[in-house]
C-alpha cells in the first residue's frame, strides 16, 4: 500500500521537474538567440563570451541528472561573475585608458564628429522636410534620407556616401512636407529615429561635390559645407576657412589633432595610456595632496562611525539587558525607529536640521553653528548623523550577543569578587567581541565606501574657493564620483584608477582587521 501511494507522487514530481527544466532551458535559449546578434553587432565580445558559456553550461548541467552539486553552484557563480568579477575587470581595464568626455569613441568616430560638427549652413539653403527610411532593420539600418524641398516639392533620396538623387513622385507619398511612404522602404517613426540617432547623425550624405546634408532633429535637414575636412592619405584635418592643417600629436596623456600653432581640436578618442592615471594620482601635486587628505578623512570617518555606533549600541544594549528594567520591549522598539526609516530620508531630513539659519538644532538651542559651511563642523555633523543611523544596527547585534552569553558566567564573576564594571569590561566585552568582531570589520568596510551619507548630507562640501575635486567632507568614493561626473567633465579613466586603488586599500584594511580579530578566538 505504501509503495502504491508513493509511486504516483514520484512520477508527478519527475514530470514537474522535467517540465521545469524544459521551460528554463527554453527561456535560456530564447534569451541567447536574442542577445547574441545584438552583442555581435555592438562588438561586445566579453559579454558575448559570457552569454555563450552560460548558455552552454545551462544545457550541460540541467539537461541531465548528473552534476548535481554543480546545479546548485552554477547560479551563484554566474551572478558573482556577472555582477562582481566582470565589473571589477572592466574597471581595471578602463583605468589604463583616457576614457572620458572628449575621449569616448574610436579615432574614426572622433574624425566623423569633428567634421560633422564643423558643418556651416549653405547660403540660401531651404529647410528640407526629412524622413529617415530603411530597407533593412529599423535599429541597425542601412538608412536612407528622404528630403522634400518646401519650395519646389521635389523629393530627394540619399544614403551614407551616396549623393542625393531625385525620386519619382509616384513611388512616394508626401504629407505635411515629409515623405510618409516609399516603395521598398520602411519610414522610421520619431521614436525609432531617436533610438538609432547615433548612427543616423554620423551619416555623410553628399548634396553636391562640396556640400552635404546636415540632419537637424528628426524632421528637418539643410544643405551645409564642412569647414573641417579629413585627408585619409596624410591622416590630417584641414580647416577650409583658415587653411590650418591639423596633424596627430600627443597632448598630455592623449593624441589630438594639432595645428602648427600648437592649437588642438577638443575632440579626441579613447586610447590606452598605461599607468599614467595611477602616476597622476600619486605624483601630480594637487591631486596627490587631495587624495591623501581624502584618504585620511575616510579612515577617520569609517573608524569613527564604527566606534561611535558600536559604543552607543553596546551601551544601550547593556543597559536594557538588565533584568531590573521594566518595559524593555517598548524601549527597544523605540530605539529601532531610526533603523526603520529609509536612509536617504534620514539624511535629507538631517541636512535640513543642520541649516544654520532655519535648522531645528540651531533654533532649539538658540545657536548659530555653521554646521554645513565650516569644514570641521561639517565633519562633526556627518559623524553625528551616521551615528544616529547606525547605532540601532549595533544595538540589535549587541543585544543578541549579550543574550547568548550564559548567566553562569556573570555569577562566576560575582563569586570571584568582580564588580559589575569589572565583569562587564573583562568578561562580557571580550566574549561579545568574539561574536561581533566580523560585523565591525564589515561595518568599517561599508563606511569606508559610504557614498550616500556624504552625498545626500553635504554633497562633499563645503568646498574651498575654486576647488571642485575634493570638498571638506569628501571621502574617497565621493571624490571618485566627482572626478567621474564632476563639473570639469567626466574622466572615467582616472576615476577607475582611483577606484582600483580604493578597492585594494579596502581589501588590505579588511584583511588586517580580520587578522587582528583572530586573537579574540583565544577568549573561548
Amino acid at each position: 500500500m505504501t509503495s502504491a501511494s508513493t509511486t504516483p507522487r514520484e512520477k508527478t514530481t519527475t514530470i514537474r521537474g522535467l517540465v521545469g527544466r524544459i521551460m528554463v532551458l527554453s527561456l535560456t535559449l530564447v534569451a541567447a538567440i536574442y542577445l547574441v546578434p545584438l552583442l555581435i553587432a555592438y562588438r561586445m565580445w566579453l559579454w558575448l563570451a559570457v552569454v555563450v558559456i552560460a548558455t552552454g553550461a545551462m544545457f550541460l548541467l540541467y539537461s541531465t541528472r548528473r552534476f548535481v552539486p554543480a546545479k546548485y553552484l552554477f547560479p551563484g557563480t554566474f551572478f558573482l561573475t556577472v555582477f562582481l568579477i566582470i565589473p571589477i575587470l572592466l574597471t581595471i581595464q578602463t583605468s589604463f585608458t583616457n576614457f572620458g568626455d572628449g575621449y569616448r569613441g574610436t579615432k574614426e568616430e572622433a574624425i566623423t564628429s569633428i567634421t560633422n560638427n564643423s558643418m556651416v549652413r549653405t547660403e540660401d539653403s531651404p529647410t528640407y522636410g526629412l524622413s529617415v527610411a530603411t530597407d533593412g532593420d529599423v535599429n541597425k539600418g542601412p538608412f536612407s534620407l528622404f528630403l522634400v524641398n518646401p519650395q519646389t516639392k521635389e523629393v530627394l533620396r540619399g544614403s551614407d556616401g551616396k549623393k542625393l538623387e531625385k525620386v519619382d513622385a509616384s513611388t512616394v507619398t508626401v504629407d505635411n512636407g515629409v515623405v510618409t511612404k516609399a516603395e521598398g522602404y520602411t519610414i522610421l517613426s520619431p521614436r525609432q529615429i531617436n533610438t538609432a540617432y547615433e548612427g543616423i547623425s554620423t551619416m555623410s550624405v553628399p548634396f553636391t561635390d562640396k556640400t552635404t546634408v546636415k540632419v537637424q532633429g528628426v524632421r528637418t535637414a539643410f544643405e551645409g559645407t564642412k569647414r573641417m575636412v579629413y585627408n585619409e592619405s596624410s591622416d590630417t584635418i584641414t580647416n577650409t576657412v583658415t587653411g590650418d592643417v591639423y596633424s596627430i600629436k600627443k597632448v598630455g596623456l592623449s593624441e589630438h589633432f594639432v595645428n602648427a600653432k600648437g592649437e588642438s581640436l577638443a575632440q579626441s578618442w579613447k586610447q590606452n595610456v598605461g599607468l599614467a592615471n595611477y602616476s597622476r594620482l600619486f605624483t601630480e601635486g594637487n591631486l596627490a595632496s587631495q587624495f591623501l587628505k581624502a584618504f585620511a578623512w575616510t579612515i577617520i570617518f569609517a573608524l569613527g562611525s564604527v566606534l561611535l555606533t558600536f559604543g552607543l549600541g553596546f551601551f544601550l544594549a547593556l543597559t536594557l539587558n538588565d533584568d531590573r528594567i521594566k518595559g524593555k520591549k517598548l524601549y527597544r522598539s523605540f530605539l529601532l525607529l531610526p533603523y526603520a526609516v529609509p536612509g536617504f530620508i534620514s539624511l535629507l531630513v538631517w541636512s535640513n536640521f543642520y541649516n544654520q539659519d532655519f535648522g531645528l538644532i540651531n533654533r532649539m538651542l538658540h545657536l548659530s553653528i555653521p554646521w554645513l559651511s565650516d569644514p570641521t563642523m561639517a565633519k562633526v555633523a556627518v559623524l553625528l548623523t551616521n551615528t544616529w543611523m547606525g547605532f540601532p544596527y549595533m544595538f540589535i547585534v549587541c543585544t543578541g550577543a549579550l543574550q547568548s552569553i550564559s548567566g553562569d558566567v556573570k555569577e562566576a564573576a560575582k563569586m570571584d569578587g568582580a564588580s559589575g564594571m569589572q565583569a562587564t569590561w573583562r568578561i562580557i566585552t571580550p566574549l561579545l567581541l568574539v561574536a561581533v568582531a566580523p560585523l565591525l570589520v564589515s561595518t568599517f568596510a561599508f563606511n569606508f565606501n559610504n557614498f550616500n551619507a556624504i552625498q545626500l548630507l553635504t554633497e562633499g562640501g563645503p568646498f574651498p574657493a575654486g576647488e571642485y575635486t575634493r570638498g571638506g567632507t569628501d571621502i574617497l568614493i565621493s571624490m571618485v564620483y566627482r572626478i567621474a561626473f564632476g563639473r570639469a567633465g567626466s574622466d572615467f579613466g582616472f576615476a577607475s584608477a582611483v577606484s582600483v586603488v580604493l578597492f585594494a586599500v579596502t581589501g588590505v584594511l579588511a584583511a588586517l582587521q580580520f587578522r587582528a580579530t583572530k586573537k579574540l578566538e583565544d577568549v573561548n
